[in-house]
């Protein structure tokens, strides 16, 4: 049984938007692994831009400064 987390930022993304990454997930394990996409599960968790960091920086910072 997969089980496959997917982490984004809390910016917006729609739910279709999501429900096509869940599918795309569930069909790329399918296909690439033959897995049973009835046992495979996907999660999305949307993590807000000040608790995502890069480089010792929130995103929240990079991005106020363009990066």
């Amino acid at each position: 049984m997969p089980y496959v987390n997917i982490k984004i930022t809390r910016e917006g993304a729609t739910a279709e938007q999501k429900a096509e990454l869940i599918q795309g997930v569930t069909d790329l394990l399918k296909n690439v692994l033959n897995k049973n996409p009835a046992t495979t599960v996907v999660t999305i968790d949307e993590v807000s831009t000040d608790n995502w960091g890069i480089g010792g920086e929130s995103v929240t910072v990079r991005r106020a400064r363009g990066d």
